[in-house]
């Protein structure tokens, strides 16, 4: 094109519109449509829980637009500054934090906020800026630096106490210590010292927490209390059978045993509805979904970027795998939503941001190679 021609309107918006990673996002489709589907199922004595939730995937598809159009050099800038600010308002949190239901997670700025969401990009974005700037001299120092910066806000958060939100930023974290070179010798001590360490941290746990895993032991033991979201959840799973009892057929969901059916057990509704051939296509949606992110990451141009983009991937598989561990009763209880599914606004923002993040690494290392 000669310097003297005009480019249009649209030549000059176009890039910045069709940013979006056409497999990832018709992955991402397919299963918020999923949701939806079993959400108006799950909902249906909640009026205008599902317009809430189309709401929350328009905004969450916003989110995912701006941060596609962000290159990775310039999230990387800012890892730092979102690290620490993210850490104050965890320290603001403890300090004089809110309290709904014995936990102080929130701070009031005008706005109610839940700082320790604002950990599960800003973990792995500053552990990702760290290696980067250390490549190619990476020693046990830098890996021991790199756990204290992980250590600080999962410790904050676990204190408010918010275990699962703790256990997805630790996870976060870990991955992308992990990717960048962690010897499996460290780990295996790791695994050696976590397992000689469990009885100073059952002395740690609150006393619900503690509850919890005893009733993965033996939901039994208290059938009508704190063992009853499990045994309901799993006889919903169960009666499913092979073709499920079809969607809104499900008893366990609309004669209201589940509890929390359309957030954190929603997937309870859906084994209940669509059955073990559901679960397999679902199953199969989620793995397209890692699998598309770790190809991403796997064609990333810069060290960080490829950090960044494991860990996101590996923080999808941790969201769907401990919420399906939970919920079918092979994991305790502690909160975390079903990717992209469950209903909730937080959750899919943050989610939402993840994938942008993943179109941006994408997007750019095509212009790069362009």
């Amino acid at each position: 094109m000669r310097l003297t021609e005009k480019r249009s309107i649209w030549q000059i918006i176009k890039p910045h519109l069709l940013v979006f990673d056409a497999q990832l996002t018709l992955i991402v489709f397919l299963i918020v449509s999923t949701g939806l589907i079993t959400l108006y199922s799950a909902g249906i004595d909640f009026p205008g829980r599902v317009e809430d939730q189309m709401r929350n995937v328009l905004v969450s598809f916003a989110i995912m637009w701006i941060f596609a159009n962000v290159p990775p050099q310039t999230l990387m800038r800012f890892a730092v500054p979102i690290y620490t600010v993210g850490v104050a308002l965890l320290v603001a949190v403890a300090a004089f934090g809110m309290i709904k239901k014995g936990a102080r997670r929130w701070l009031n700025v005008g706005v109610v906020i839940q700082p320790s969401e604002i950990m599960k990009i800003a973990m792995p974005l500053m552990l990702a800026w760290f290696f980067q700037k250390r490549q190619g001299m990476l020693r046990w120092k830098e890996f021991a630096v790199a756990a204290v910066l992980l250590l600080i806000p999962v410790g904050l958060i676990a204190k408010q106490p918010d275990l699962g939100t703790a256990i997805l930023v630790g996870a976060a974290g870990f991955y992308v210590i992990f990717l960048a070179g962690l010897s499996w010798k460290v780990l295996v001590g790791l695994a050696v010292a976590g397992g000689a360490s469990l009885p100073v941290v059952w002395s740690l746990l609150h006393d619900y927490q503690r509850a919890r895993v005893m009733t993965l032991i033996d939901p039994s033991a208290d059938p009508l209390g704190k063992g009853f979201h499990i045994i309901q959840s799993t006889i919903a799973i169960g009666s499913g059978g092979v073709a499920g009892k079809g969607w809104l057929h499900g008893t366990q969901a609309h004669l209201e045993f589940i509890p929390e059916r359309t957030t954190d057990f929603i997937f309870a509704v859906f084994s209940e509805e669509f059955g073990l051939i559901g679960n397999c296509i679902l199953l199969v949606l989620f793995l397209l979904l890692i699998g598309r992110g770790m190809i991403i990451a796997a064609n990333a141009p810069t060290f960080f970027s490829r950090l960044l983009a494991g860990a996101i991937t590996l923080i999808f598989f941790t969201y769907a795998f401990v919420n399906m561990g939970m919920v079918s009763g092979i994991l305790p209880v502690v909160g975390v939503p079903l990717p992209f599914i469950s209903y909730g606004g937080t959750a899919l923002v943050t989610l939402g941001l993840g994938a942008g993040i993943l179109m941006s690494i994408q997007r750019h290392r095509k212009l790069v190679q362009t």
